[in-house]
């Protein structure tokens, strides 16, 4: 191995060190009190809990739901996140108070991406997202649209399948990841 390379090895773990040293020191003078989580599995400093959740996350939060309960909290990456697996939990999540989590976390890319968190999806709670809301119900979604489009939906399903059968026909084989 070259001395740059190893430098650069060097240099990258001494400074992953430092921050998880600075990391675990903020955090100590820093308890977050405040905020009264559910319980939940210990999470590494940077991934979170992401590495728990392996090839099958459905199965890997069944197991956690069977350890800490229908409510959990989790760190998805940096982003703390509350995991609820049961019908009773979430209707109360989504019904009973929904007002108060009905918001999203600001993510930079939607920001750039959205036209500053104005699409439908990331935009926060309040009168804009009701008014797209609304918009899209009534205009985009209603049975009348849905029914106007439907031979352009066939359409396309019938392309698809075309193609599906001109390439079992040749044997080829079929990508079909988006």
């Amino acid at each position: 191995m070259s001395p740059f390379i190893l430098a650069i090895l060097v240099a990258l773990l001494v400074s992953f060190l430092f921050n998880l040293r600075a990391t675990s020191f903020w955090s100590r003078r820093h308890p977050k009190n405040d905020r009264k989580l559910p319980p939940g599995p210990p999470a590494l400093p940077i991934i979170g809990n992401l590495y728990m959740l392996g090839n099958l996350p459905h199965r890997s939060l069944y197991h956690l739901f069977k350890k800490y309960g229908p409510i959990m909290s989790m760190r998805l990456g940096s982003i703390p996140a509350i995991v609820v697996s049961s019908p009773q939990a979430a209707e109360l999540f989504l019904k009973t108070h929904d007002v108060v989590f009905a918001s999203r976390p600001i993510i930079q890319a939607s920001v750039y991406m959205c036209y500053g968190n104005k699409g439908m999806a990331f935009s926060e709670y309040g009168p804009y997202w009701r008014s797209i809301r609304k918009l899209c119900t009534l205009q985009l979604l209603s049975p009348s649209k849905i029914e106007y489009f439907a031979p352009m939906r066939m359409e396309e399903v019938r392309l698809l399948v075309n193609s599906l059968k001109k390439a079992a026909a040749a044997r080829e084989a079929v990508d079909i990841s988006l």
